[in-house]
Order: structure tokens, then sequence, then C-alpha cells
């Protein structure tokens, strides 16, 4: 069953009066609006041959902001009603004090889609998501005597939002969100192995649901477990590593997008802080943050303060030209806002956030950079990883990789962490390929306890001289 549209200003609000309370709030202010929000979501989870798990979630409430300087006062509801607003008023207002700033212009409006607004919950029934993951379960299970669990889950979910700014603006945006995974646990000889494959993006579940697509995510989750199943020990020590394409944009995002986040750098916490116009990384990287690709995961047509979203170029040719903003601390820093002002939900302030973060390909073969290495790694999946972002020290660890002698790759290696900083990092990349890939679709990214859904990029990339913890004697 299809659910009414949210339209809390013909339904619970008046308009008028809504924006009364709000310029009421930011008198005296640098910025501020009234975010609202309705969101459903649903998860299943199907288990070694049966349902394990079957959620749908849903909320509704507002955001009220008031900014000022550096400081911004914040009060949300799950009630949407002018009673309500009319209390959070007071709370932002402490942040005001007594006033003086000059309210921001307004973001400018745009008239691009950049996904559809079906809800991808709706657009399948629960009986035939049931039964896709029962099928996955099957299938997967013929694939390989070796197969002792699977695990296939979808989920889904819907957020509506409208933003209210105080010169009048009012803006929308109805936001899907699906993805599918598929996790297979292989025995033999008493060694188990496990593999994982999925993604999505914001789109409705047909692609998904569609036999082909499924059948490739249970294929490639029960490859990279039968691979881990051959893999030995990692070795220990500064050796050359190879990241493939597309995901191992993770390792990317983490130690280096987040230390191009505007806050982080107005207040001098980044390990790039001061470093605009600088050479930061080898010739021929450049890196963007892309809020504008159809489809994609980490896509937003405008962010969470109305801002539309943009292709910004971060890195150029390896000189920093640009961090990503919300409005905040661009205006602080004197620079425009980029589009990345994002928040979890109406319970949370925006911050600066990435969207889509890649690095563009080279001109060399990916092969040639594999046949280049005397003695390293080759990189292909990762798993969990942490960074600081005050120093850009990164651990990550690789779910399938494989040891490269004499330029030849040779057996799978279990037990992989990639040790390292962000910055060095950047000035050791010795090699390109000409295979830029996005990610399947997988992406979440926690901030200040806040997550997001984002995308990550790369081709395939050597860097030299990174540390591999391993247990390899």
């Amino acid at each position: 069953m299809k659910n009414a549209p949210f339209r809390p200003f013909e339904t619970t609000l008046d308009f008028e009066n809504s924006l009364i309370l709000l310029r009421e709030a930011v008198a005296g202010a640098d910025d501020g609006e009234l975010y609202l929000e309705n969101s459903q979501s649903e998860s299943l989870v199907f288990d070694d041959g049966r349902v394990k798990n079957a959620s749908f979630d849903s909320a509704q409430g507002f955001g009220l902001r008031a900014v000022r300087d550096d400081v911004a006062g914040y009060a949300h509801s799950t009630e949407i009603s002018e009673k309500a607003i009319k209390r959070a008023v007071e709370t932002a207002r402490l942040a005001v004090g007594a006033g003086g700033g000059t309210l921001a212009d307004a973001p400018t409006g745009t008239n691009k889609r950049l996904y559809t607004d079906i809800d991808p919950i709706t657009s399948a029934s629960f009986a035939d998501k049931l039964d896709i993951l029962g099928e996955i379960d099957a299938f997967t299970r013929s694939l390989d005597k070796r197969v002792v669990q699977v695990t296939a889950s979808i989920s889904a979910s819907h957020q509506e939002i409208e933003i209210l700014r105080p010169e009048g603006t009012h803006l929308r945006d109805v936001r899907p969100m699906a993805r599918l995974n598929v996790s297979v646990i292989v025995e033999q000889n008493g060694r188990r192995e496990s593999g994982t494959a999925g993604g999505g993006g914001r789109i409705a579940l047909d692609t998904l649901l569609d036999a082909k697509d499924w059948q490739d995510k249970a294929r490639e989750a029960l490859r990279v477990a039968l691979v881990n199943l051959e893999a030995v020990p990692a070795p220990a020590g500064a050796i050359d590593v190879v990241l493939g394409p597309g995901w191992p944009g993770i390792l990317l995002h983490e130690a280096i997008g987040h230390g191009l986040e505007g806050d982080f750098n107005r207040k001098e916490s980044s390990a790039f802080a001061g470093l605009m116009g600088k050479q930061i990384a080898s010739k021929g990287v450049t890196v963007l943050d892309d809020g504008m690709i159809p489809d994609r995961r980490g896509s937003i047509t405008i962010d969470d303060e109305g801002t539309p979203s943009a292709k910004n170029v971060l890195i150029e040719d390896g000189v920093l030209v640009g961090y990503m903003q919300d409005r905040q601390n661009a205006r602080l820093m004197g620079v425009e806002p980029t589009g990345n002002g994002r928040r979890e939900s109406y319970a949370h302030p925006p911050m600066p956030r990435m969207t889509n973060t890649y690095m563009l390909g080279g001109d060399t073969a990916p092969d040639d950079i594999v046949a280049d290495m005397k003695d390293g790694i080759w990189a292909v999946g990762f798993g969990g990883g942490q960074v600081d972002i005050t120093n850009g020290k990164f651990v990550f660890s690789c779910t399938e990789a494989y040891r490269v002698r004499g330029g030849k790759v040779m057996e799978p290696v279990k037990g992989a962490t990639l040790i390292g900083d962000g910055a060095t990092a950047l000035n050791n990349i010795r090699a390109l390929g000409n295979d830029m890939a996005l990610d399947p679709g997988m992406g979440n990214c926690g901030k200040a306890g806040q997550w997001v859904p984002v995308g990550v990029g790369q081709p395939t990339v050597m860097i030299g001289g990174l540390t591999v913890g391993g247990s390899a004697a």
C-alpha cells in the first residue's frame, strides 16, 4: 500500500505561522532553518534457511536550528506541531544571545532530480521479498557443496524531508534507498572462511530482486569465501601495496576524505589544515566529492541545509584545492558552501560530510601496475578500519588480498592489515590505473555519532612502502 506523501504544511502546520516562529528563532542570528522529516525503513534477514529478523521502523519529527558565529542552538521533537516549535524556539535562541548577526543568503535553487521518488519499501510485497531471500539461500547452497551457511538480507528506506528557511525559501526532497547483501560461510577439512557481496543505491527494489543481479552477488560472495579458504597468513613489514578499483576507495574516504571536511580544517585539527594550494599528493592524483551522480548511495539532490549538491574537486593533480563545506563552516572560512551539510535525521544538526568521494583514474593498465611489483600485496577487498583525523593515521583490514612476487599474482593471504597515514600515502602513490570504478553501493560513514550513506571509488592504485601487519613468520 502506498503511503500518503509527507506534507506537514498542508496537514499539521500553518506555513505563515511556522515562518514567523522560525524568524523569531533566528532574529539576530547568522543562519538557521526548520528541518522536517518523515522516514520509514525495513530490514529482512534470512539466515541459515529461515527468517532471522524482520523489522519495520517509522520516524517523524523536526529540528530547529539558530546559528550565531561558531555556536549553534538546536532543538528537535517527534511532535510536529506549532506548540512544539514554540518550545524549540526558546532553546534555539540560547545560541543567538544578544544577536548582532547578519542572516546568510539563501541557497540557490535546483530543478535537478538525481534519483527516483518511488518508495522501495512498497515497490515489492513482503511475501515477494521473503520468497527471493529463500531463493538466494537455495541457489547459493547449490553452487558448492562446501557452503555451510548463507545469510541474505534486504534493506530499504524512504525518507521525505522539507526545509523552511527564514527568508521564506521552502525546499523538499524524497530520498529512496535499497540494498541487498549475501554472505557465505564455507568449510573444508575443518576450516571455515567467509565471503560477502552486496550493493544498491537510491533505487527501487526491482533491479536488486532481479535474478541475474542477486545471483551475481551470490556467486561473488562464494568466490571470495573460496579464495579465503586457500589463503595463507599475510606477511608483515613495509612493502608496496596495490589497491584494487572500487570499494578499496574506502581507505581514501577514511584516511583522506575526513581530513578534507571543513570543520576539521577551520578548527585546525586536520592533518591537512593550512595546506590549501599546496602539493599534498603525487602528481596526477585528483580527488573529488560528487553528490550529483544519479542513483548512487551517497548522492543527494540537496543537502540537509537546502544547498544543491555539487561536484567538488578537493585535490587536483596533487594540489589541495578545496574542502567540503556546510553553510556554517563555509561562512566562518569565507568560502561558499559546497552542498555537504548532512545530518542523520531531524534529531541531529548538520555538519560537513562526504557524499561520493573518489579518485580519478590514470592511463596505466591495471595488469601493468601489478606486473611492476617486485614484492608486495594486491588488496582488492576491505573490511573495517580506523583513522585518526588529527594525523591521518589509519589501520584497515583486507578481506581479499594476494601476495605478488616478481610481478606475478601468487597465493591469497589472510589477516593482512594496512597501516599508514593519509598524507604519506598520498605522496607515495606511484601509479594510477585506467579502471576507475565506484563501489557497488554499500558504504555508511560515521562522524560525531551520526551515520549517513556514502559512496567511494578509485582506480587500481600502487602505493609504495605501506606497512602491512600480518602473522606470517
